[in-house]
């Protein structure tokens, strides 16, 4: 009904007459470096959010607020102005509203209904997130202290805890081998979401061909990409040309220098601090509806989601064009060691 611009335009702006959960990292942190909000009424607002929120046995930014200054000080620093860009972003959803409206003067009333139900439904998708966040790390910690295992919860499942709380001590046993597990795989990076067949992430770790979207041994890539490209999911249009930064932690946010392109395996809502910062963002892990691709599409920065094994394939230094609308990366010079 109108051209990939508009359309694209009209999907930046989902959080409406609110504001989306995933950004409020990024918007309370530039209120805190501008003085409109005090680190302490930062914390008890969004110090549940974080770039491990869903690994429930590590610290909140509330309870260890280091991630978050260092987050605030870099805003700080570059006078990075969120609420310019997203108000930038706002006036391109405007126009391209009333491009619409201008190509179909009868639907005025169907698009405003539909983009409010897109709106509420990205709202209620990331205050569920968000609050999952907040109640289950309390939950278990409150059950750590009722039970004397303190930390140590975190190495049971969910039902061996519910059972511990009503009396049954049994899995108490399984903790130390489990701890000794979980450090062995921490060093790891994220595993693929998709697994098939028998996988044995320390022989993947060693692939440098790897792919972090999915795993299968029988499976034979076929593209139509040339080395010098990736292919991937058009995740929040735009076109733009930058040097490549590979960033594999949130908490390496201060390699990311302004302008750059963001290059990672995905992104939570952790990493919502770095995005102002990037001139596109590259992911090798993301849908439509992934983190990276709202975030981005809110922020006008083009983004290329899903690409599989970009992490592996492009380099630090790398020169690119990310073409967010076709879901494209072009390498137009790879970077040279001196």
């Amino acid at each position: 009904m109108s051209d990939d611009d508009i359309a694209a335009d009209l999907m930046s702006n989902l959080r409406g007459e609110a504001m989306l959960a995933s950004l409020e990292l990024a918007t309370g942190a530039n209120w805190v470096a501008s003085g409109e909000q005090t680190l302490e009424e930062y914390l008890m607002q969004y110090g549940h959010r974080g770039p491990h929120e869903f690994e429930l046995a590590l610290p909140q930014p509330a309870e260890d607020p280091g991630w978050i200054e260092k987050q605030i000080e870099e805003y700080q620093s570059m006078n990075i102005d969120i609420e310019a860009i997203l108000n930038r972003q706002q006036q391109k959803f405007l126009e391209a509203k009333q491009k619409f409206i201008a190509l179909h003067p009868t639907k005025k009333k169907w698009l405003n209904k539909k983009l409010k139900a897109a709106a509420e439904a990205a709202q209620r998708r990331e205050i569920g997130r968000s609050e999952w966040t907040r109640v289950n790390r309390v939950f278990a910690l409150k059950a750590g202290e009722l039970t004397g295992l303190k930390k140590d919860v975190f190495s049971l499942y969910k039902d061996e805890l519910i059972d511990l709380l009503a009396g049954n001590k049994t899995a108490i046993s399984f903790i130390p081998d489990r701890k000794k597990n979980y450090e062995r795989y921490q060093a790891l990076p994220p595993f693929p979401p998709i697994i098939r067949d028998r996988f044995d992430p320390f022989l993947w770790v060693r692939d440098p061909h790897r792919r972090a979207d999915f795993y299968d041994p029988a499976f034979v890539e076929e593209t139509d990409m040339a080395g010098d490209k990736l292919g991937g999911i058009p995740g929040a249009s735009g076109r733009v040309e930058g040097k490549v930064k590979i960033i594999l932690k949130p908490e390496d946010s201060d390699q990311l220098q302004p302008g750059e392109i963001l290059v990672a395996a995905t992104t939570n809502v952790g990493w919502t601090p770095l995005f102002p910062k990037a001139a596109a963002v590259i992911t090798d892990i993301g849908a439509l509806l992934s983190h990276a691709a709202i975030v981005a599409r809110e922020l006008g920065i083009p983004a290329v989601v899903g690409c599989g094994n970009a992490t592996t394939r492009l380099t630090n230094g790398d020169r690119v064009i990310v073409d967010g609308g076709r879901g494209e990366v072009s390498v137009v010079e790879a970077f040279k060691q001196a």
